[in-house]
């Protein structure tokens, strides 16, 4: 994309850019950036990018950032043409007597999943909320079906939550929240009964079962290193409802492939529509 006046004000905080968007843009931090950086062309990941990064942030809160935005595309199988790294700041040690290194925080993801249904069957899909500590979370919306369920849409969003917990990266357990029941049964406790009689079940047709079989040998391989837990749908939990919002939006966007959803506040994105 080429940059305008109106991207530049979309990114801008009081005026300006922080020191990570003028490293994107690869611009000189003086009084004439604006001129400099107009009709620049940037690829769409690098727009997302600049626009996660706008404010007054500090340094730990732009590294988190990025490391989340680089999630999202490895997610996505999508492979930047930079890799952005922030440096650590070292403060020099004639500055600072000698003090114990703090030690870093110890990281917990948590995936939010849920599905919507406009009919059922009808229009169907799938949101995830991932947080990181306690960051902003990574929003992602996906899994268009036209012919769908409700029972589909929430199978996709655990699916896709078993599949992220794969690609990640932590010492700690992963924890992912659904509001599914059956989604959750289907994955963690039927299916056992099901397979042991050859994927067959007493009273008919095990309705979805190839995502089933997907979402369960996902389960058995990472089994000791996530949770999943039940959650009340639409009782004010924040990832539940950002969930939710990102699977309605995913129906009004028709997107099949998940992406990355871009927001500046929180409470914006908790007054989209809902079902």
């Amino acid at each position: 994309m080429i940059i305008d006046e109106n991207f530049l004000n979309l990114i801008a905080y009081k005026n300006s850019l922080n020191e990570e968007q003028f490293k994107i843009l690869a611009l000189s931090e003086n009084s004439n950036w604006q001129e400099e950086a107009l009709n620049k062309e940037v690829s769409k990941n690098d727009a997302n990018l600049l626009m996660l990064l706008k404010g007054s942030l500090s340094h730990k809160a732009q590294e988190q950032i990025i490391k989340n935005y680089h999630m999202v595309l490895e997610f996505n199988n999508i492979k930047p043409k930079v890799i952005y790294e922030i440096p650590k700041y070292e403060i020099p040690k004639e500055q600072v007597a000698p003090t114990p290194e703090p030690k870093e925080e110890e990281e917990f993801i948590k995936i939010y999943c849920d599905g919507a249904c406009s009919g059922n069957p009808g229009n169907a899909g799938s949101g995830l909320a991932i947080y990181s500590n306690k960051k902003n979370p990574v929003l992602l919306y996906g899994a268009f079906e036209e012919e769908g369920t409700n029972n589909i849409a929430e199978l996709n969003a655990l699916h896709q939550a078993l599949i992220i917990a794969k690609q990640t990266s932590s010492d700690n357990i992963i924890s992912i929240f659904s509001d599914s029941k059956y989604a959750i049964d289907c994955i963690t406790t039927w299916a056992y009964s099901w397979k042991k009689n050859g994927w067959s079940k007493k009273g008919g047709e095990i309705k979805n079962l190839e995502l089933i079989k997907e979402s369960h040998n996902l389960f058995l391989q990472l089994k000791d290193k996530i949770e999943i837990n039940h959650v009340k749908g639409h009782a004010g939990v924040e990832g539940n409802e950002l969930a939710d919002r990102m699977a309605v939006y995913a129906i009004k966007t028709k997107n099949k492939n998940f992406e990355f959803y871009s927001y500046n506040k929180i409470e914006e994105v908790l007054g989209m529509k809902s079902y």
